[in-house]
This record gives structure tokens, sequence and C-alpha cells, in this order.
């Protein structure tokens, strides 16, 4: 009963209006806290990212810091000097007051004899006669005339007698009075003293020497001199060398900052200037002021620039003219190779009313003629894009069946090989914006080019899409790329191995012009590709013309599953998994990766029991589709140097 008596006490506490507005004061504390400590997080940031930006506030922080630690040092050897020669100082007064003071009492009538009943008007007279003479001397201090403790009892009957002190006298120090007692005469030439705090002419305790000596027969003198004009003296001084030495500093931080924009300025002009010239601004000069250092900088970057400026406007001269050189070449081999075509058709038709060697040399001629019209093509592309004359014509298409129907080529080389392209595509059209002759082109020369480094192995495409983006990846499992080909592999005419022949006559400008293609859509054209894991090349368009891309619906680089895959000499199942920067996927459009591969010519296998007896999902391998127009084929890349086999280079 009594534990649940106070467990009810608890509840009612914590409903109580008192505990709600101690709740709500801590969520308040603990906001604020949370505030002022992600805004001090953000004052660093911004501190740093300026510092490290900004030589102008590095060299006004380091001439800051140093002249900082310098004034310091100085005013502190400068403070210990005046110390020092202030106590110096009054030592000296202080010795020459104490010797007067002892030579005017060693000659006070009754002193040599022992202390007697007068012994206490003859000390009164003296401290008075000494404290007389402070005010001609100008130093402040006070008199202190005793006798040993042996000495102040009968007759005598009194400690001694003082002048100049405010309220209690006090004793001198006991090694002072142990030195003096010492001493059987006065000596003047040896004066002892020592530091003591005491309160003299109604100043508050302040620290001071005590200077003593002997006189007469058992007398002694003490004088008690105060420095708190000393210690006014010295922080006068630190004041002074405080106000001058934070003076000196920030006048040394605007110094530097002077001078460092004096030179900073120019540099930001000249960083400014090359930045525009970057941009293509070539009319962007400094001006030039003086002769000195800044101005030779400007004079050299107005040379530079007009120079540059020079020098491009050659580039473009000679590249406008080697663009039109080639546009015209182009356009006039048309007529000639248009001539040469029908001789050759010709004689190809009628191969088999020649010899042996005649048959084969129209077939060589028919071949190589097909050949040199797509490069002309090519060529005539290439110039197009040179010149800022491709324009794209982009309308809604299902991008799946732009694949399929890409393939044709690609497929009779596959089916003379002895392999198969496979397809792997989402259960929903995936509709794009895009110009259809530039994406099938592209997807030509990338189904061309897998089933050539394939390694006789299936190619497999992959169709995905999200909200903003479609991609299309043609995977192979051949000899891959190397470190560093992924970039120039789409070069024109590059070739790995440039001692490797062509094995289908490609121009080498294929995956140059489908880089262009992709570019011109506003999409991405990416490669990938490890030795002996075959490579990756993966098309990803705007689903909507114009807009920007922030990543991919599909991976560049394929899953650890692929490594297993290539071993055995079988394509993997990708993994539909997305790049990291790329949006969610749009619902609606599921993947199917479990699904039956959809072979070249046969529709995806819809999910349930076979039509034709075959296990669900299995399709027929066999069904193809027919073959379409020719494509450019690959042009530049050799696999391994020591296989038998010529394999063709991409392009």
């Amino acid at each position: 009963m009594k534990g649940a008596a106070v467990g009810g006490q608890a509840v009612a506490w914590h409903h109580s209006p008192a505990a709600r507005r101690a709740l709500a004061q801590a969520r308040r504390l603990a906001r604020l806290a949370f505030r002022i400590r992600r805004r001090a997080r953000r004052a660093v940031v911004r501190v740093g990212d300026r510092w490290r930006r900004s030589l102008q506030l590095r060299v006004i922080t380091a001439t800051f810091v140093v002249s900082g630690l310098v004034v310091t040092v100085l005013g502190f050897v400068l403070m210990q000097q005046i110390a020092q020669n202030i106590i110096a100082s009054k030592e000296k007064s202080a010795a020459n007051v104490t010797s007067v003071g002892l030579a005017v009492a060693q000659s006070w009538p009754g002193v040599r004899s022992l202390p007697n009943a007068s012994a206490g008007q003859i000390m009164y007279d003296i401290v008075s006669k000494l404290q007389s003479t402070s005010s001609t001397s100008g130093t402040d201090y006070a008199v202190l005339v005793t006798l040993p403790p042996k000495y102040q009892g009968s007759p005598v009957f009194s400690g001694g007698a003082s002048v100049g002190f405010s309220g209690h006298v006090p004793s001198p120090p006991t090694e002072l009075v142990g030195q003096v007692e010492q001493e059987k005469r006065p000596n003047p030439s040896v004066l002892r003293f020592e530091p003591h705090s005491m309160s003299v002419l109604n100043e508050p305790q302040v620290p001071g020497l005590v200077y003593g000596g002997p006189f007469g027969s058992v007398y002694q003198l003490y004088y008690y001199f105060p420095l708190n004009a000393e210690q006014g003296s010295l922080a006068q001084s630190q004041r002074t060398l405080l106000l001058v030495g934070v003076a000196v500093v920030f006048l040394l931080a605007a110094i530097a900052w002077l001078v460092t924009r004096w030179v900073v300025i120019p540099v930001r002009l000249a960083a400014r200037g090359a930045l525009l010239l970057s941009t293509g601004n070539l009319d962007e000069r400094m001006q030039v002021r003086g002769s000195d250092d800044l101005a030779a900088l400007a004079t050299s970057f107005n040379q530079m620039a007009a120079s540059l400026q020079e020098k491009l406007r050659e580039l473009e001269d000679l590249s406008q003219v080697q663009r039109q050189f080639v546009s015209d070449v182009s356009h006039e081999l048309r007529t000639p190779l248009t001539t040469i075509r029908i001789a050759a058709d010709v004689l190809f038709a009628a191969r088999e009313d020649f010899a042996a060697s005649p048959g084969r040399s129209a077939e060589l001629l028919q071949s190589q003629l097909e050949r040199f019209e797509s490069l002309l093509t090519d060529l005539l592309e290439i110039s197009r894009y040179d010149a800022n004359a491709a324009t794209l014509d982009a309308e809604p298409v299902d991008v799946c069946d732009v694949a399929r129907h890409s393939a044709d080529v690609a497929q009779q080389l596959a089916e003379r090989r002895g392999t198969k392209i496979e397809f792997r595509l989402p259960a929903e059209p995936c509709i794009a914006e895009v110009d259809r002759r530039r994406v099938e082109r592209i997807l030509r020369n990338l189904l061309v080019n897998a089933v050539e480094h394939g390694e006789n192995r299936e190619a497999v495409v992959t169709v995905a899409a999200d909200s903003v983006a479609v991609a299309v990846a043609v995977r192979d499992f051949g000899v891959g790329l190397r470190p560093g080909e992924e970039q120039l592999v789409f070069d024109r005419f590059w070739r790995a191995d440039p001692a490797r022949a062509r094995t289908t006559g490609g121009t080498g400008l294929g995956l140059s012009i489908a880089l262009e293609d992709a570019l011109l859509h506003g999409g991405w054209l990416e490669a990938w590709g490890e030795p002996g894991r075959g490579s990756v090349f993966r098309l990803t368009l705007p689903r909507v013309a114009g807009e920007p891309l922030a990543g991919s619906p599909l991976p560049l680089e394929p899953g650890p599953a692929d490594v297993d895959a290539v071993a055995v000499q079988l394509p993997a199942e990708p993994a539909f998994a997305r790049e990291p920067a790329g949006p969610p996927a749009v619902s609606g459009q599921p993947l199917v990766p479990a699904g039956p591969p959809a072979v070249l010519g046969q529709p995806l296998v819809p999910a349930g029991p076979p039509a034709t007896g075959q296990p669900p999902g299995s399709a027929d391998p066999s069904v193809t589709v027919p073959a379409r127009a020719a494509v450019d084929a690959a042009g530049g890349r050799s696999p391994d140097p020591g296989r038998e086999s010529e394999v063709p280079a991409r392009g």
C-alpha cells in the first residue's frame, strides 16, 4: 500500500502543472543548446573556410600574433628594468636618510650611557627630531627608537618611541633586529634593511623597506620607508607600456593589412581575369599602374591573354577550315562513290560468272565500299557535331522497344559466333522523350561491340527507369578494359592495340558518335571494365528532354555475383540496385529480374503455366528476330595479345 501510494504521488506530480512547466523549460533549454552548438559549428566552418581561402587574413593574423608575442616579451623585460631602477633609487635615498639619522642619534646627549629613567624622554626627543627632517628631505618615512628587551624594564619602563605610524606600531623584522644587535656601534657604510609591510602616515597597509642600526650604548634606530609612491610609478609605467604595446600591435596589423592589400588585390584581379579567360571571355585585361613588380605582373598577364586570344583565334580558324574541308570532301566523294557503288553492285551480282580470283575481288570490293560509305557517313556526322549543327528530334518513345529493334545487326554477328543476346526488361514500358534514330545508333554500336568482344559468351541488355531517368546497360563477359581505358574508348579512332585488325569493318568513330548523341540528349554514356571480367556500357537519358540528371537507375559496376558467373562462362543475373545519387524508382514500373530472359524477337514470358510444355519461366533460345540494316562495328580495342584470333577494337 505504501509503495502504491508513492507511485500514485509520482504520477500525480508528473501530471502536475509544475512538472509540465519544468519539462517545457528543459525542452526549451535543450533546443537552445542545440541551436547554439549548431551556430558555433557553422561559425567555425565559416572561419576555417575563410582562413584557407584568404592569404590576407593569414598574413594579418600571423603579424598580429607574432607582434603581440614580441611586444609582451619586450614589455616584461622593460618592466623588470624599470622596477629594478625604481627600487634601487629608493634604496639609495633610504640609505642616505638612515645614515643621517644614525649620525644625529649618535650625537644626541645621554645616549652613550646606559638607559636610565630619562631614557624614554631621550628616545622621544630623537624621533621627534628625525621626523622633522622628513619634510625637508622629501621622503616619507616613520621612525622607531627602541631598546633591547632586557633594558625595557626598570628603571626605564619604556619599550621605545615612534613617530609617523598609523595606529599600531609594527615590530621590526626579527632578522633585522638580530643583525642590529650583533653590531656594537653604528656603521654608516653597512646598513641593514629588510622588506616589510607597514602602514605609514595614514596610508593603507603597503610593502616597504625597514632600515636599522645601533647607536649610543644599547639604543636601536629603525626607519620605515613605504613603497606606495614607487608602486604608483610602476602601475603607471605598466599602463603606459600596455597601451603602447596594444597600439603597436594594432598598428603593425594595420600595416600588414595595408601591405597585403597592395599585393593581394592585383593577385585577386589576376585570378578573376584568369577565371574569365577560362570561361571564354578572351577580351579580359588587367589595368597596369606604375612600373613595379605588380605592374610587371599585370603586363605579363595581358600579354599572355593577348597571345592566348590570338592562338585560339588561329585554332578556331584552322578548325573551321578542317571541318569545312572534311564536310566538302565527304560531300564531293559521294558522287564518284555512287558511281563506283553501282559498278561494284553489278560486279558483285555477276561474281558467280567470274573465276575464283575475280569473284573474290568483287566480294572484297563490295565489303570495302560498305565500310567506305559508313566512314563517310560518320565523318559527316562528326563534322555536324564539330560545327554545333546537330539537332535533336525528340519524341516520346518506349526505350525497351528501341533496345529490341537495335539488336538486329548484332544478332546476325552473334548467330555467326554461336551465341545470343539476352534482354532483361521491365514489365512496363519505359517512355522517354528521345531522338529514336540517335538512340538506336547508340545501342547498335554498343551491342555490336559487346558481341565482338564477348569471347563467344552471351551479351546482356538491361533496361530500367525511375521518375526522372531511363537507363540501358549493355554487359559483355569478354576481355574487359584495362585501367584508364574507360575514357579512351570514346576517343576518335582510338585503339588499344593498333596491330589488331578490324574483323567487322568498323570505322573507329562509332563510340565517339554515340557519346556525342548521348550528350546531345543531356544524358551520360559511361564505361566500366576489368581484364577478365568483361565490360559494361551504360546509357542514361532523362525521361523529359532538357531535364538535368542526378543519377542513374542502373549501377555502372556489376555486382560481386558476376565474378562467379564469369568463372563458369555464364552471365549472372545483375541486381537492379540503384546508384546512391539516383532518385527513387517510379511506382507502377516494377522490374522483372526473376522472370525469363527475353531473347531477341520473343516477348517476356509471363508468370504462370507454360503454353508449350516448357517449364515455367523458360524461353526458347532459338527464337530470334530477322536482321535489320548494317551498323558501325567496333574499331579500336584488342584483347590479350597472346590470343590467336583477331578481335576488333571498340569504335
